[in-house]
């Protein structure tokens, strides 16, 4: 019975095509981990710690390596369809796996939805539309990527790497358009109230450097992981946290953060670069990378 499993599972496997090169890999990872969050984050960051909480960002971004590496080598030495159910079960065994495989399916049924919730939120805030309409936003970008993943693997890889490269233009934008305003005597004092609030915005950002752990799940459509899955990690983490360092910076020197509200501060700065119409770029920008993370966890399901 056990050899006829193995031999069904290869035959549902070998299907897979290995569609996913070096630049399809950075796509996936950036937008696995890249989530709304740096829209909002940075000025909330900024309003516990002050200029402070550059710190957070900074050493997160440090930390987030390790976690990421560890996974990218699993992926390279083992490339299996499963991921994180294949290093649970091989690890802790069948029990603790098929747990884990479904708390991460029950992670994406409900928190999905939520997540388009965010991104029509963001919509409505640029362009003033009834609850009713909000709801019919979100469900139009989560049927989009129902459409793009039912196309198959090619199909999500070229969506994700143009949805990528979009997103990060926009933030690269946003932050050189805006790095003139910043003043050096905005980062002062720099610890407005103390060492404590470092730790809480730490706490807070944390949650915005998980994801790296979702392209495990599709390393047997790597062409060549045993080459791609390093390369590959070392460029996401490197492009993601410069991303995330960048816009807190520019939060903090511009004074952003004390516009009020949580998607003020990305709007103010947003407008730097697009005047009166910054609300519609944050509201593109959102609808971007909301539908980048929905697709990447698509692909991974």
């Amino acid at each position: 019975m056990e050899a006829r499993a193995k031999r069904g599972m290869t035959a549902s496997t070998q299907g897979l095509r290995k569609a996913i090169t070096l630049r399809y890999a950075v796509a996936l990872y950036v937008s696995s981990v890249l989530g709304s969050g740096v829209l909002v984050l940075p000025g909330l960051a900024a309003q516990l710690a002050g200029p402070a909480s550059l710190l957070a960002w900074v050493l997160l971004s440090i930390v987030s390596y390790p976690f990421a590496y560890t996974f990218a080598s699993l992926s390279a030495r083992k490339p299996e369809a499963g991921g994180i159910y294949s290093f649970t079960k091989e690890s802790f065994g069948v029990r603790v796996a098929t747990v884990t495989g479904w708390l991460f399916a029950l992670w994406f049924v409900t928190g999905g939805p939520a997540v388009m919730l965010i991104a029509a939120s963001y919509v409505a805030y640029a362009f003033p539309m009834s609850r009713a309409e909000t709801f019919v936003v979100a469900g139009g970008i989560i049927f989009s990527v129902f459409v793009v993943n039912y196309r198959g693997i090619v199909m999500s890889n070229k969506v994700q790497l143009a949805v990528v490269v979009s997103i990060v233009a926009l933030l690269l934008a946003t932050v050189i358009s805006s790095s003139y305003l910043v003043r050096l005597e905005n980062l002062e004092p720099f610890l407005p109230n103390g060492l404590l609030p470092i730790g809480v915005c730490a706490a807070l950002i944390f949650w915005s450097f998980l994801g790296y752990e979702n392209v495990s799940n599709v390393a047997e459509e790597f062409s060549d992981p045993k080459k791609d899955f390093h390369r590959s990690i070392l460029l996401s983490v490197a492009l993601v946290s410069g991303l995330y360092v960048a816009v807190a910076f520019v939060t903090v020197g511009t004074l952003s953060y004390k516009s009020g509200g949580s998607v003020a501060p990305f709007a103010a700065i947003l407008s730097n670069v697009l005047g009166v119409y910054g609300a519609i770029g944050t509201a593109i920008l959102a609808v971007f990378i909301i539908f980048g993370t929905a697709n990447a966890y698509m692909t991974g399901m």
